[in-house]
């Protein structure tokens, strides 16, 4: 996927606090390091529940006792990846743990996000006449690697995101949930996951951006 994008102060943040829905599953090798698969359930105020995906290094979780129904804070950065077994969706998102803590008390899911667009948003309105717009957030990182994530907004964030170009910044407060949605596969309907950052507050600028993360980590 290609980006043009202008020079933008960049953020990336995640921090969840939930329970394990199951075991810790390994996930694959890098540089010599074993990551596992993680899946965090963390609730709403709602009431509803996302189960998000994470990936954490062995170190990790050692003396951890990650098992089902642990409860843990994870902190980290979001990462995109290419699937490429053609199994499930296209784009992987997951959330890449620094550090994982046993933890207790109210759930957390908190995104801080800064980027650039990097393709035009798709304004839409569901058949209640609720505005959507979906986003495609070009964050880089390190070794001039770049992690693709999907945001989606809502109402008048959604009406903001609608009139933005491609290339412009964008610096948004959100959550890493999940999507059930319906797609027919060879005539037969197949109920699908989407993984996205939902957004919850658009920023002006990164140091407004900075401000509310530094003030939820306090």
């Amino acid at each position: 996927m290609e980006c043009d994008t202008i020079e933008v102060e960049c953020m990336n943040s995640v921090v969840l606090r939930g329970t394990l829905a199951k075991p810790a599953e390994w996930s694959h090798t890098s540089h010599e390091a074993r990551f596992f698969r993680l899946w965090l359930d963390v609730c709403r105020l709602s009431g509803k529940n996302d189960r998000v995906r994470v990936l954490a290094a062995e170190s990790l979780l050692q003396g951890l006792g990650a098992q089902t129904g642990a409860e843990v804070e994870v902190s980290g950065q979001m990462r995109t990846y290419n699937n490429k077994s053609g199994v499930g969706g296209r784009l992987i998102v997951s959330a890449l743990a620094r550090d994982v803590l046993p933890a207790d008390g109210q759930y957390i899911n908190n995104v801080f996000l800064s980027g650039t667009l990097c393709r035009p948003p798709g304004y839409r309105k569901t058949p209640l006449g609720r505005e959507i717009c979906d986003i495609m957030l070009a964050v880089p990182r390190t070794y001039s690697r770049t992690d693709y994530l999907p945001l989606i907004a809502w109402g008048g964030a959604a009406r903001s995101c609608a009139m933005m170009q491609t290339g412009q910044p964008l610096h948004i407060a959100g959550r890493f949930q999940s999507r059930v949605y319906t797609k027919v596969i060879d005539g037969e309907p197949v109920d699908m996951t989407a993984y996205e950052i939902s957004v919850v507050k658009l920023m002006e600028s990164a140091e407004e951006l900075t401000e509310a993360a530094q003030g939820v980590s306090r």
